[in-house]
């Protein structure tokens, strides 16, 4: 009776937000759509995957008025020509939901990147305000924006906003219900300009402007296409709009998508010449030569060994480090798991299910081992990963703000591009070697799901989280520095070796790279930390609950004997093969479910004197290109589906002792001593 009541009323509020009005909130990542969202709706807010994707979106009524509107805030785009899963929601909600406004939310301190999308949005012939966020920073970096000016030229209402603050908010609501089609119009040329004309006369009527739809045919966009199939466009019709975008493309020596971007680009730069106004602030030139030494092919080199190398103080000793040990030491060994373990043990009459939640007691100063859901997975997540990822964002923030990310992206694009990424891939590659957890989950941003996989799958074949790097720098450096370079550039060869195969064997193609390039600044520390606040925010809510749900596979696994099934069965090969002592077997086993714990394993049997140099060698390589933690396992099901996961595990696991049984052949037959 309870299920059918729940059905009943779901099925109401359902009919019930068909007749309401639609918002929609778009925007570039980053630029406050949250804030925005959060501060238009009341309490009754939805997250769930738009339909056939796993893209989530967020739904809620708003508390400005009584008809309470459905307001949607559709996911970060650089486009509304989709060239990622991301983008083809925002646009298809675009499409789909015919909204009666959109709120276009725009970084006031970056309206170039902004009016990107209001072009395409007055293409699309839908009414919408412009909302300016970010107007504070925007002054304290000495941008100033005539919002009068740029409305008269775009032809919509436009709206100073600080969202955070709340200001311009009610100003933004009262344009909300006033909001209008533009007559702006970008001149494409002559050639697509008449291409457009005759799209424009074979595309039936279908709720959206047809200008629009020709230029992302025209553009390459293939998800097109299918929308127009999905209208009953007949595929006779679909086959002729292909002929006049074939014969459009012939007239020019450029991709038409490049032809398009530079039109809008060079609307845009009209736009922005006509109503930004940037304070010039003092040592300019100094930053400016900064900022050319930090791209620069040659001198980009020793700039990045030396970022590199404050990260890994920054990360490493004071997040992996000195950080780890209090939070892990004494705040969950010596205080938190003592108090919770007295509670159970004491109310909590099962064996089992104490062991479920804190593991076994040993009685030593760390004592508490096994899979329990606090010992193992709410310990790791929050006294191991946490402070390693808290301060990898700290100094991401630092990175980000003073302009050195974008100039990264640049110095790495064409090594990225030789496997089938761009320079983008850089940032969560770097962010991999604080949590490679998170990372995957970062691997949003590329613009491709080709582009995606692979950096998914270099995530885990490849990229030591900081905790393991850590003790495999620790372990490699014991035996010498040829030790440690050499197993460093095995690795980096066997990156490059699957990337580039990958990028042969996936279908599609790198995206076009398009970054700009901000000046050098001196980051702003309050924008650092409300930056890694949010993103700590976000660590707890997306990646915390998939630690737990691991540990507690763990436990039933190790329960019912199937981890030590695997450790015998392993065994042979570990022995035979790689020519490790067969306790190596519970360290590779242990480092899937904790990586630092698997080569801490290992680094035990070093010092115990039961690993030669050329066993520690190999045990490292393998140990590094092994499998992906639980965790990240869980997270690689979760953004790319189940199949994929197992695919991208079942390939690293015999690839991984491959390699480490060719460098051991090498190294013996060889005789190379290290």
């Amino acid at each position: 009776m309870i299920g059918s009541y729940i059905n009943i009323m779901s099925a109401k509020i359902e009919i019930d937000l068909k007749k309401k009005k639609k918002i929609v909130l778009v925007g570039n990542p980053n630029v406050g759509k949250s804030v925005i969202f959060n501060t238009l709706t009341g309490k009754y807010v939805a997250v769930s995957n738009y339909p056939g994707t796993t893209v989530e979106i967020t739904e809620g009524l708003s508390n400005f008025d009584r008809e309470r509107d459905v307001i949607i805030d559709s996911p970060g785009v650089i486009s509304l020509i989709p060239k990622s899963e991301d983008e083809r929601v925002a646009r298809d909600i675009l499409l789909e939901e015919t909204p009666d406004a959109v709120v276009q939310v725009a970084d006031a301190k970056n309206i170039y990147r902004g009016l990107f999308i209001t072009i395409q949005l007055i293409e699309m012939g839908i009414p919408f305000v412009l909302a300016l966020n970010m107007m504070d920073e925007a002054e304290q970096r000495g941008v100033h924006i005539d919002h009068k000016r740029l409305q008269e030229m775009v032809g919509v209402h436009t709206v100073p906003t600080v969202a955070i603050e709340k200001k311009g908010i009610s100003r933004l609501i009262q344009m909300v219900h006033k909001a209008q089609n533009s007559n702006y119009r970008v001149d494409y040329g002559d050639k697509i300009e008449h291409a457009l004309r005759q799209l424009s006369d074979i595309i039936p009527d279908i709720g959206v402007d047809k200008r629009f739809v020709g230029l992302s045919a025209l553009s390459g966009d293939i998800t097109i296409e299918e929308y127009l199939l999905s209208k009953g466009i007949e595929h006779e019709l679909i086959g002729r709009i292909k002929e006049i975008v074939k014969e459009t493309e012939q007239k020019y020596s450029q991709p038409l998508s490049y032809v398009i971007t530079v039109k809008r680009k060079r609307a845009v730069d009209a736009i922005v010449k006509e109503v930004e106004q940037v304070r010039q602030e003092k040592k300019s030139a100094l930053r400016d030569t900064i900022g050319k030494i930090a791209m620069s092919p040659l001198y980009g080199i020793p700039v990045l060994i030396v970022v590199l190398f404050l990260m890994y103080i920054i990360v490493g000793v004071l997040g992996a480090g000195v950080s780890v040990d209090f939070l892990e030491g004494k705040v969950f060994n010596e205080n938190i798991l003592p108090f919770v373990s007295h509670y159970i043990l004491r109310y909590i009459p099962f064996q089992i299910v104490q062991e479920f939640f804190i593991g076994t007691y040993t009685g030593a100063p760390a004592g508490y081992t096994g899979y329990g859901i606090i010992n193992m997975g709410l310990t790791y997540a929050l006294a191991i990963v946490l402070p390693i990822v808290a301060f990898f964002f700290l100094f991401f923030g630092i990175l980000e703000d003073s302009g050195y990310l974008p100039r990264l992206t640049i110095m790495s694009n064409k090594m990225f591009k030789k496997i089938g990424l761009n320079g983008k891939a850089i940032l969560p590659m770097v962010l991999g070697l604080g949590c490679v957890t998170m990372a995957t989950l970062t691997t949003r941003i590329l613009d491709t799901k080709r582009e995606r996989i692979i950096a998914t799958f270099l995530l885990a074949l490849g990229i030591p989280c900081s905790a393991q790097l850590g003790v495999i720098m620790a372990m490699l450096s014991a035996v010498s520095i040829k030790a440690l370079v050499f197993v460093f550039i095995v690795v980096l060869t066997q990156l490059f070796i699957v990337g580039y195969c990958a990028a042969k064997i996936l279908p599609g193609k790198t995206s076009d790279f398009i970054v700009e390039i901000p000046p050098m600044r001196v980051p702003k520390l309050s924008n650092i930390l409300k930056k890694t606040a949010s993103r700590v925010k976000w660590y707890l809510t997306e990646a915390v609950p998939i630690f737990m749900l691991g540990a507690a596979i763990l436990f039933v696994l190790d329960k019912v004997g199937v981890l030590r099934k695997i450790e015998q069965l392993a065994k042979p090969i570990i022995v035979t093969f790689l020519g490790l002592p067969a306790k190596a077997t519970e360290a590779f086993l242990i480092g899937f479910f904790r990586r630092d714990y698997g080569a801490a394993g290992l680094l035990s049997l070093e010092k115990a004197g039961e690993l030669s140099h050329v066993q520690i060698v190999v045990s490292m390589v393998v140990i590094t290109l092994f499998v992906p933690c639980i965790a990240n396992l869980l997270v690689i099901i979760k953004e790319q589906g189940i199949k994929r996961a197992f695919a991208i595990l079942g390939f690293i696991i015999p690839y991984a002792i491959m390699v480490g049984g060719i460098v051991r052949f090498i190294l013996v037959y060889f005789n190379i001593r290290l």
